[in-house]
């Protein structure tokens, strides 16, 4: 089994970034985003680089802020390595963190804010949080794990007041402008973002990302999308999961324009994508079936886009005609992981393959193929190639500059993932003579729904500690609005009484709403394996009936 070096948060340079014998070179800069926004602020810097509202900012404008938050946090004694948590919606203020923190040699710890209060108060205790960054929304939120979050030493808040807490305007006004180091002396293997996501385990595992990872992983990304600084993005995915997408550093780094989304309205995207000229857009199929359905999107000018990509859960084919339909621009599937920052591969239609319109579309709706700098297969139990047959089942593994260091402090969850020098996703699928792979299902009990993870073991253990529960299990059912959603199958203690509602209000102590069953059925038992285990697969087969895919 290959090796791989656990997680740490700085190193000096290292034969990983300089390669050996490389002593002799005559130049060797290290992959870092920063140097992205030393580009946009250098070349674009009168152009309007962010909107946020009514707000705008030219990129020197947004470098300066991001300078002064990097000041800012020097001047809170924060140190090199020490985690900067932030808790708000896509605002221009997180996008600033994405670089002043990095500049003051910290790492950016943005948390899902559809989380509950015991799941972020697990993430600010594990990470060992020293600042955490709020906005007044989530002032009560903030109020209930501040006393179990021992480790952080300040709060700060957006666009409010909290006598507890420092004013970031206030922050950024009184603080001297700090560049950061120059790229030279960057660290690219230095650890810079810190994402949770959901595992098996069912607690959130931190995905630990670098300088050169993301630095990679921007220029993967604009190859493979062709961008440039015509691009208008609009931020519909939260800034908060899975790296953004990738698009705080690659529109960046071309000099395109951040437009900045705080909540999904469906005629506020709309709207925005008619007012700014929106040229991309990126989402998740619950978000593009809101859209195609809004009653009103005929009444928008939507002639700017030019693509719009679904990922974070599969796409049906009829999703995408629709997409193209109603959206008027090429629409295809991309497929990515928080672990590999995210990006692994694109639907794009291939210039030589003829075919009739059908044979297109259908491509563009698979999992896709292989972007530049990936290296990604479908292997069998033995680690061998499947054949390309579109019918052999086998796992998703990828190589490459893009895959996560490691999970923080889970060395035992880094080396399940990382083995033989291939990281294995946990999903199984499928790849065709072209190339292209689809998702047919899933290794591990994972449900996506309307693009975030949910962990059914996570939910079961809830659920197991109802006093009338005596078994469970939780397994995804096919959902038209969401693509899949979690439904729990309970067998109740002789004697022992209770409703669905008991159990769901039980439940929504204890988790994001989004994490809630959808449904609810009373059984007399489960059935299970020789060696005790619930056959999840055997409860799934009747719900998923009908469906080519195990995921919807």
């Amino acid at each position: 089994m290959g090796s791989r070096r656990a997680p740490r948060w700085t190193s000096s340079c290292s034969s990983r970034s300089r390669g050996a014998g490389r002593e002799g070179c005559a130049m060797f800069v290290p992959l870092t985003p920063l140097d992205y926004k030393r580009r946009a602020v250098r070349n674009f810097g009168d152009k309007i680089g962010v909107v946020d509202g009514e707000r705008r900012f030219t990129y020197r404008e947004f470098g300066e802020r991001a300078d002064r938050l990097a000041g800012a946090l020097r001047a809170l004694d924060v140190a090199a390595g020490d985690r900067v948590a932030f808790i708000t919606y896509n605002t221009h203020h997180l996008l600033e963190a994405y670089y002043g923190v990095l500049q003051a040699g910290c790492v950016l710890t943005p948390i899902n804010i559809r989380l509950s209060a015991d799941e972020i108060a697990y993430v600010l205790e594990h990470s060992g949080a020293a600042v955490l960054v709020y906005h007044r929304d989530f002032q009560d939120l903030v109020d209930r794990v501040r006393p179990r979050a021992p480790r952080l030493r300040h709060l700060v808040i957006l666009e409010g007041e909290d006598p507890e807490a420092h004013a970031y305007e206030t922050l950024l006004a009184r603080a001297s402008p700090e560049p950061g180091p120059e790229i030279s002396a960057v660290d690219e293997n230095a650890i810079c973002e810190l994402f949770y996501t959901s595992g098996t385990t069912g607690r959130p595992k931190g995905v630990a990302l670098t300088h050169r990872s993301l630095a990679l992983h921007a220029l993967y990304f604009s190859v493979t999308m062709r961008m440039s600084d015509a691009d208008r993005v609009l931020h519909v995915v939260p800034l908060f999961h899975v790296n953004g997408w990738g698009t705080p550093q690659v529109l960046t780094a071309v000099g395109g324009t951040h437009v900045m989304l705080r909540k999904v309205v469906a005629q506020d995207i709309l709207r925005l994508v008619e007012r700014e000229r929106i040229t991309v857009l990126l989402g998740v199929p619950s978000i593009y079936t809101m859209l195609v359905n809004e009653p009103t999107i005929g009444t928008f000018d939507l002639t700017s886009l030019r693509r719009a990509v679904s990922g974070g859960a599969p796409a049906s084919p009829s999703l995408i005609r629709a997409m193209e339909e109603k959206l008027g621009c090429l629409c295809v599937v991309g497929y990515g992981l928080t672990e590999t920052a995210p990006l692994l591969s694109k639907a794009l239609p291939k210039a030589h393959l003829g075919g009739t319109a059908d044979d297109d579309l259908r491509r563009r709706s698979t999992t896709g193929f292989e972007v530049v700098g990936v290296d990604m297969r479908v292997v069998d139990g033995e680690g061998r190639e499947v054949p390309p047959d579109g019918a052999t089942v086998g796992e998703i593994v990828a190589r490459s500059n893009v895959v996560m260091e490691g999970y923080y402090r889970d060395p035992e969850g880094t080396a399940q993932a990382i083995r033989d020098g291939w990281f294995h996703t946990g999903d199984m699928a499928v790849v065709d003579a072209e190339g292209y792979v689809t998702i047919v299902d899933r290794k591990k009990d994972i449900i996506i729904s309307g693009g975030e993870n949910i962990s059914s073991v996570e939910v079961e253990k809830i659920i197991a500690a109802h006093p009338a529960v005596f078994e469970c299990t939780v397994i995804a059912v096919p959902d038209e609005r969401w693509g899949e959603t979690p439904k729990a199958l309970i067998v109740l203690k002789p004697g022992q009484r209770a409703t669905a509602e008991e159990i769901v209000g039980h439940c929504r102590r204890h988790l994001a709403g989004f994490k809630l069953p959808s449904s609810i059925e009373f059984r007399e038992s489960l059935p299970k394996t020789g060696t005790g285990k619930i056959m999840k697969h055997e409860l799934r087969e009747p719900y998923w009936r009908g469906y080519e895919k195990r995921v919807h």
